[in-house]
């Protein structure tokens, strides 16, 4: 690939990401669109709007851009959580530290790469990019020195970063600890695996042990039934319940009329409905007076009520019996993070469950290898012309290469990695997680071996395959194959930067898919906005995409530093784009506490050791002693920082400190608030909560300020 190729694909990308963008800054200020942009306010709120025409809401505008800029941290923190507030932390360090390397590298090494050969270089335009890149510089050469310069600076400015951002963030991790209102998973355990008794209640049994072993700190026990026909049944007139009362609150016509227009499929509009009058919900039955207790059945776990948060945490730790797989005990989760479809699940099954997904995953993996061979291919046209027939069709124009060649292989990589993040995340609920993060978490570390082994590392070998018709067969052999292949690669590197990177920011930041759906859903089946669709912020599809990016970075620092400025744009629009959602878009039900950022630091860690090694295999093949000879301790001095981190502050993302929950239970019970906390204990994990009171009808009108909803003005009841 040529230069003019890579301008023909950053030229490409950066007009759908203008398109994108434009239409966004339109649509966010339709009033018809607001449940797509604006969700989580509107949720928030649960409030309806007035469609005020203003000629506005048809220009762009880059107000959005100025709001996500002037949000501060603490504003994030309370709005989308410490993840958010973790989430926008790598980009932080991503900017910083690629700002650096950017520096060195596109104005030290660059130029030593360009100039590495005695050659007569042509029209720039017409240069292929490997004269950028490492594999320029003619082996022996006493300039090989600066890459290994740049590598110190980038690793000694790395790992500086990370030391500081993993302080900062330990440090806010324990502030939410201990600065957050009492929290029930902090006096609640989960057992699992409670043994049954012939003639005995499985509540008195429960009751019996914990007295028995635990009667000075034991509160009370919930036990956990599986659903029955009959609480689901009434689990739907409670959704039903639901539905009504957000119709009611959008203000919909109380005469039923049809719509002027209507769909052909799915007949009448759904504003045809008559609503009842005020002295429906006198009528109404409460669900709480049905007895449906006699057709649930019981499952062997239960949650566990101590009086301190000390008692909770150290039966969470210690083995209740000899056999561990009987009275096993954990923490609960919080309330809103519990996921119950897999409170069921017998413990025994648990290590079964995971072996088997552990398998499914890495069977899905090399099935991957089919279209991420064939995606390779394509950036080796000529090659491939060969081996496959029906790419001969394919005229020769030379834009008609470029743009096969250059832009089509990151296209339809991407369109099958659609496929990824949802299989992961069926393949983690399987394993029986008991809370949505820990899913999340899973299919997050999931979603990024997948995509590092079959992105960077695939996509690499598989190069090579079309190349030299060969495989690697001995693991001795890994540095110096890489060495080869990864500078010969950068180039699609770089391409899929653009591709995936720019324009799925754009297309993230349009919600291109939640936009179809609305659109499906309100003018094809005729639904009104429903404030309960808000989604969650998907951060197992996000962070492992911004890790890879990461990885890309710190590989082709040194190799290829043309790839720099394009991360530098990707880090620098994300960090507004993502801003951005987390203020309007995603609501946050439930919080992780950050524990997504030890993942970040030790694949930033493993990109750094990955580049050291690939600089030690292609410092070998140029014949430079002196440069690798400098690299081994570089890799040894990283090696050592990760297990320092290792030690001094994941332990704080593991585990919770019983200096911090004593101190928090003397206040507690010094302060009198300890009888209120017991009380809310036994509320905090009912399945049938309340329903809500008798909605009033009523319509809000929004002022808009620059086509964004602002703050009520005025209510008309």
């Amino acid at each position: 690939m040529n230069l003019s190729a890579l301008l023909t694909s950053a030229g490409i990308n950066i007009g759908l990401c203008t398109v994108y963008l434009s239409l966004y800054s339109i649509l966010r200020k339709q009033p018809s669109f607001l449940y797509v942009y604006f969700g989580r306010q509107l949720a928030r709120k649960n409030n309806n709007y007035l469609d005020a025409f203003n000629l506005e809401r048809f220009a762009p505008s880059p107000s959005w851009i100025v709001k996500a800029w002037g949000l501060t941290e603490e504003e994030i923190l309370s709005i989308g959580g410490l993840d958010a507030v973790v989430f926008l932390r790598i980009f932080v360090f991503s900017l910083r530290i690629f700002s650096i390397a950017a520096f060195v590298c596109v104005f030290g090494v660059l130029p030593v790469n360009y100039f590495g050969k005695e050659m007569q270089h042509t029209q720039i335009s017409a240069e292929s990019l490997e004269v950028f890149t490492i594999a320029n510089v003619k082996a022996g050469s006493r300039w090989l020195w600066v890459h290994c310069a740049a590598l110190y600076v980038i690793t000694c400015s790395a790992c500086s970063l990370l030391y500081l951002e993993y302080k900062s963030i330990s440090k806010m991790k324990l502030d939410y600890i201990t600065g957050s209102p009492p929290m029930p998973s902090h006096f609640t355990v989960l057992v699992r695996g409670i043994p049954k008794s012939i003639g005995e209640p499985l509540g008195d049994t429960i009751r019996n042990f914990f007295l028995h072993y635990h009667g000075s700190s034991y509160l009370g026990h919930q036990i956990i039934c599986r659903r029955g026909k009959l609480q689901n049944f009434f689990s739907n007139v409670k959704k039903a319940y639901k539905k009504f009362f957000c119709f009611e609150v959008t203000a919909l016509d109380n005469t039923c009329r049809s719509g002027l227009c209507r769909c052909g499929l799915c007949g009448e509009v759904s504003n045809s409905f008559r609503f009842y009058p005020d002295n429906f919900y006198e009528r109404r039955t409460d669900l709480h007076c049905i007895d449906i207790s006699s057709h649930q059945k019981e499952c062997s776990s239960a949650f566990v009520f101590f009086k301190t948060r000390y008692a909770a945490i150290v039966a969470s730790k210690v083995l209740q019996t000899s056999n561990p797989m009987l009275w096993v005990t954990d923490l609960a989760p919080e309330p809103n993070d519990v996921y119950w479809r897999n409170l069921w699940i017998p413990y025994r099954q648990l290590w079964i469950r995971r072996i088997a997904t552990l398998l499914a995953s890495i069977v899905f993996m090399f099935l991957f290898l089919i279209p991420v061979t064939f995606v390779q291919g394509l950036t080796q046209l000529e090659q491939m012309r060969h081996m496959l027939s029906f790419l001969k069709g394919i005229p020769n124009k030379a834009f008609v290469i470029q743009f096969v060649s250059g832009y089509l292989p990151s296209v339809i990589l991407q369109l099958f990695l659609y496929t990824v993040p949802p299989t992961m995340m069926l393949f983690s609920t399987l394993e029986g997680p008991v809370s949505r993060s820990v899913r999340k978490k899973s299919a997050l570390c999931k979603v990024l071996y997948f995509t590092i082994w079959n992105i960077f590392f695939v996509n690499v070998l598989s190069g090579s395959l079309i190349t030299q018709l060969s495989l690697i067969t001995r693991p001795k052999d890994i540095p110096a194959q890489l060495a080869k292949d990864v500078p010969r690669q950068a180039t699609f590197f770089m391409t899929y930067v653009l591709a995936l990177g720019w324009t799925s920011l754009s297309s993230e930041v349009l919600q291109s898919f939640s936009l179809s759906y609305h659109l499906t859903r309100k003018y094809i089946f005729r639904c009104k906005d429903d404030p309960s669709l808000v989604p969650s912020f998907p951060y197992h599809t996000e962070v492992p995409k911004v890790l890879l990016f990461g990885l890309l970075g710190f590989t082709c620092s040194i190799l290829a530093p043309l790839i720099l400025p394009f991360l530098l744009v990707y880090f620098f629009l994300g960090y507004l784009v993502y801003r951005n959602q987390i203020l309007n878009v995603y609501s946050t039900s439930y919080d992780s506490g950050g524990r997504m950022w030890p993942i970040v630091h030790n694949t930033t860690v493993f990109s750094l050791v990955l580049t050291q090694i690939i600089a030690l295999g292609v410092f070998g093949i140029k014949e430079s002693q002196m440069a690798s000879f400098f690299t081994i301790p570089l890799l040894i001095v990283t090696l050592l920082f990760s297990e320092y981190c290792k030690k001094h502050f994941y332990p704080i993302f593991r585990d919770l400190s019983a200096q911090d929950f004593i101190d928090m239970d003397r206040d507690d019970e010094q302060c009198g608030r300890m009888p209120k906390i017991h009380e809310q204990l036994f509320s905090a994990y009912a399945w049938l909560a309340p329903p809500p009171p008798p909605p009033t009808t009523g319509a809000l009108e929004l002022c808009y300020v620059d086509g964004e909803p602002d703050s009520p003005v005025q209510v008309t009841i």
